[in-house]
């Protein structure tokens, strides 16, 4: 089943950021294609911060460009969302957001395998991006994240290319579904038991077993708003 068709690649490299020590490739540029993708993502794409960003498990950023509208029609018409790229994503659609895609999905995009793996867990740097100190907050409690892909199998990806859903293991678990677990109906027991029977990266594994075995929620503070260092 056809998804969507790739309307923009991005990419960027990581340089200081606005926070004393510490580093960011969230402003992306277009690229033109075809550019391979690897298992560790687009070929000259980095991040400022290997420890939370990158990775097999967030090799490519996908945001839905129609979430655009909605931003501006709260925010007002920021400069910043004029052109996609301003949540650091690597691809850009329009007709596909977080209420198509299931997790699990897997994608294919020509020669590339792509598999959705989890939803963004925003963080401070969006705050500084946008000028806005509860932007991370906003982009939590709208549903409006974005994605990540894992590289099942590499190849190269170009605007104009289609998204072909190629594989739905877990038509239950919508990322919407996902998200509303992760962020609203955070200690609903059923829900996160059931989470917890898929295959999840490991930080949402030890996130979902801990709220069940704790019958509490993880702080959010320090990736919603920094440490006390880096303010």
């Amino acid at each position: 089943m056809q998804l969507a068709r790739i309307e923009q690649l991005l990419v960027g490299k990581a340089v200081p950021y606005t926070r004393p020590g510490t580093r960011s490739a969230i402003s992306k540029h277009t690229v033109a294609g075809p550019v391979p993708v690897g298992f560790e993502g687009l070929e000259g794409d980095e991040q400022g911060d290997r420890k939370v960003h990158g990775g097999v498990n967030k090799a490519v950023h996908h945001y839905a460009y129609e979430h655009y509208s909605r931003w501006r029609e709260q925010l007002g018409a920021l400069p910043l969302l004029e052109q996609p790229g301003a949540f650091g994503e690597n691809i850009s659609t329009r007709g596909l957001s977080e209420a198509d895609l299931c997790l699990g999905d897997v994608l294919r995009c020509g020669e590339a395998r792509l598999e959705v793996v989890q939803t963004r867990q925003p963080c401070w740097k969006l705050n500084d991006r946008f000028g806005i100190p509860d932007m991370a907050l906003r982009v939590q409690q709208s549903g409006m994240t974005g994605w990540y892909y894992k590289v099942l199998e590499p190849g190269a990806l170009e605007a104009g290319q289609l998204l072909i859903l190629e594989h739905r293991p877990f038509p239950r678990w919508s990322l919407t579904r996902v998200l509303e677990v992760l962020y609203q109906r955070t200690l609903d027991q059923t829900a996160l038991h059931e989470l917890n029977e898929l295959p999840l990266v490991p930080s949402w594994r030890k996130l979902v077993e801990r709220r069940l075995q704790q019958h509490t929620v993880e702080d959010w503070s320090k990736r919603l708003y920094g440490s006390n260092s880096e303010t």
